[in-house]
């Protein structure tokens, strides 16, 4: 028994030490995304959907995570974009920035989706209802931000990341424009895990590419 028992310790610690593996835990992404930072930067792109429940629980990790975040890595979301009815959600991302309330509001539409249920992810006059009751501010600014040039311009560059990801599902996270985790790999935590390792990885290969000054 007491030979067992170390057996399944040294295979936990084997396990808990393992690196992670691409096409397990992440794969290189379909087509290369240029990231919108600058060279000696590393940019991670979360992709979610509001509607998504493993993206409302990844919330609260993610943002500690955040809090140690390095600063060369520069982090942004972008809404997930693979099917029509994802489209209120991202249209309500892009609205709330625009209107200067999202940092107020992203979390609590989660909570109005997952938590209270009072919302449907895929009703734009309800996405744009609540933003207007959340907000304080004018009905009417807030659709016009929802059909603004601007959003629909946002809302195609969101469909392109997802499909230059090559991403099945969300939250996945995307790295430097060249690697996606995999969101059914492991869970929240180890999607976080795996970009740290990715990161690490890629600050290296930048540091070998850059000329060193005589």
């Amino acid at each position: 028994m007491k030979k067992l028992f170390a057996a399944l310790m040294l295979l936990t610690s084997f396990n808990a030490m393992a690196e992670p593996q691409m096409g397990v835990d992440f794969d290189a992404t379909v087509q290369k995304i240029t990231p919108e930072v600058a060279a000696n930067k590393i940019e991670v792109i979360e992709l979610f959907w509001y509607g998504c429940s493993h993206c409302h629980h990844m919330e609260q990790p993610l943002n500690a995570w955040l809090k140690k975040l390095p600063s060369d890595v520069v982090f942004k979301r972008v809404p997930g974009l693979p099917q029509p009815a994802w489209a209120p959600m991202a249209k309500a991302y892009y609205a709330m920035e625009t209107l200067s309330v999202l940092e107020k509001l992203h979390t609590p539409l989660f909570e109005a989706i997952h938590t209270k249920k009072t919302l449907n992810p895929t009703d734009e006059k309800a996405a744009i209802d609540w933003i207007t009751k959340q907000s304080g501010l004018d009905k009417k600014k807030v659709e016009e931000a929802f059909g603004s040039f601007s959003i629909n311009t946002s809302l195609n560059r969101a469909a392109n990341i997802f499909r230059a990801s090559g991403a099945t599902g969300v939250p996945t996270l995307i790295i430097d424009g060249q690697y996606a985790t995999k969101s059914t790999s492991g869970g929240n935590e180890n999607t976080l895990k795996t970009a740290d390792y990715i990161i690490n990885n890629v600050r290296a290969d930048k540091a070998k590419a850059t000329p060193v000054k005589k």
